[in-house]
């Protein structure tokens, strides 16, 4: 299966540094930058600078700080 958006939104806002919040399912919300991603997981760097690996299935929604253009078509 092929997850373009994800990637592309993911991407832009490790590549412009955007700062996020992520959601985890259990409600708990963690703010900071992606570091890095692959299919499986997300590298995230809290705000303390703390680096924490989240597996995707454990995450709800991620809110970026700005809007981002992601250009991917559907």
């Amino acid at each position: 299966m092929e997850n373009k958006l994800q990637d592309t939104f993911l991407n832009n806002a490790r590549k412009e540094k955007i700062t996020v919040t992520i959601f985890l399912t259990n409600g708990v919300p963690m703010k900071g930058r992606i570091v890095s991603f692959d299919t499986f997981c997300i590298l995230f760097e809290k705000e303390n600078k703390q680096q924490v690996l989240i597996y995707k299935h454990v995450v709800s929604t991620i809110i970026p700080e700005k809007n981002m253009n992601t250009n991917a078509q559907n």
